[in-house]
């Protein structure tokens, strides 16, 4: 096997995979490989419409192989080091690989156990998550035969994928509760270790009315620390406005939990890491801040935009024009603005799309007010999005 790349790429998900693609449309001769160890590649955004009942999970999986682009080389193994210094990524099982250039784009590691007692209890005792793939269709079944009573969702003080989605369960299960009667015998709170709804004024003054539709009781700065699954008991970590925390327990039926989330170990632990331990670039040209031939993107760099999907649709064709720049000995021509969005589901065939920029400025494509709920933007997202995401991101076309 070749262990030198005039560009190694390490993560195979949508950021790597999209990079790949248009690289070697663009220069076909280019020698390019992707470290990558998982065998099954997944549409994490409909995870949302799963737990909802509104989307079949084997529709969100395909195998890497389907997707990985005919010239790439695939080394199905993982990264453990980085040394940049000596142009080096040292892998699990294959050794040392080398490179001319560095794309690094792993994508972000859940920390379930930072929870005490979450990894015991997850996906049982009415405690679910979307975030992974054998627990979201467990988020349906818990919605389907709840049967009243207090519905808790939560979102850690960490950064996440899709800030949106901690949001989006709850308005699709309230939904579900009110068409099936039961939502006045419903409590339904969101538990936020945030200080507000969404970082965007026009999107949250929209959802604020979706919170008063359903009647959802707003927690802010709880932080959840630990789960009894058996006793339907949580403790959050609360902190006021001058910073003193308190822990609160609160009971349960049912419990919606995301995540603490992190860069993977392996980022956070290389020269390639900031002090949060989020991959260093330049936030426009997205080129490491230190080392020249090493390019980053998607949810484990420290860009502050939001860690979505969208975003790396626009972060991907920067990277490719910046890095075969860098090939040729030329200056960066491209930059990202720090565009994201996230399709706000807000109930059954309802959705807000959201887009922004990093001034938290609407950066809307449509010619419409998309702080509005639409069908038609509900239809984007469970048809057209996930259509586009297998047929043209991937290829490279989109």
């Amino acid at each position: 096997m070749d262990t030198h790349f005039q560009i190694l790429i390490v993560g195979g998900g949508n950021a790597g995979i999209s990079v790949a693609a248009q690289l070697l449309r663009k220069d076909p001769n280019l020698t390019l490989a992707i470290v990558e160890p998982s065998d099954k590649h997944y549409y994490q955004p409909a995870w949302t419409l799963v737990g909802g009942g509104e989307f079949a999970l084997e529709d969100t999986i395909r195998t890497e192989a389907e997707v990985m682009p005919e010239r790439a080389v695939w080394i199905r193994d993982r990264a453990v080091a980085f040394v940049p210094d000596q142009n080096q990524v040292e892998t699990a099982t294959s050794g040392i690989l080398t490179y001319d250039y560095l794309v690094v784009c792993p994508g972000i590691q859940l920390n379930w156990g930072q929870i005490k007692g979450l990894p015991e209890t997850l996906g049982k005792n009415g405690v679910c998550s979307n975030y992974a793939v054998d627990q979201c269709s467990y988020t349906w079944e818990t919605v389907r035969n709840f049967k009243g009573g207090t519905a808790l969702f939560t979102s850690p003080g960490t950064p996440v994928k899709c800030g949106g989605a901690p949001q989006k369960v709850m308005y699709l299960s309230s939904d579900h509760f009110k068409r099936r009667g039961i939502l006045k015998q419903t409590r339904v709170e969101f538990c936020t270790a945030g200080g507000m709804l969404f970082g965007v004024k026009k999107y949250a003054a929209a959802l604020e009315k979706v919170v008063a539709r359903y009647g959802i009781h707003l927690f802010f700065r709880h932080d959840l620390i630990s789960i009894d699954g058996p006793q339907k008991k949580v403790v959050f970590k609360v902190t006021d406005r001058q910073g003193h925390t308190t822990e609160v327990t609160k009971s349960f039926d049912m419990i919606h939990v995301t995540p603490p989330q992190s860069a993977p170990d392996f980022v956070r632990e290389s020269p390639l890491a900031d002090a949060a331990g989020w991959i260093d670039v330049d936030p426009h040209t997205l080129r490491h801040r230190h080392y020249d031939n090493v390019f980053g993107l998607g949810d484990a760099t420290n860009t502050p935009n939001a860690k979505t999907g969208a975003a790396v649709r626009k972060q991907a064709p920067v990277v490719v024009e910046n890095l075969l720049a860098a090939l040729q000995h030329r200056s960066l021509p491209a930059t990202y603005n720090g565009y994201g969005s996230c399709p706000l589901v807000t109930g059954i065939g309802r959705l807000i799309l959201a887009e922004f920029d990093y001034n938290h400025e609407p950066q809307e494509s449509f010619p419409f007010d998309q702080a509005r709920e639409r069908f038609s933007m509900y239809q984007l997202k469970k048809r057209v999005l996930p259509w586009m995401y297998w047929n043209k991101i991937l290829k490279g076309t989109a």
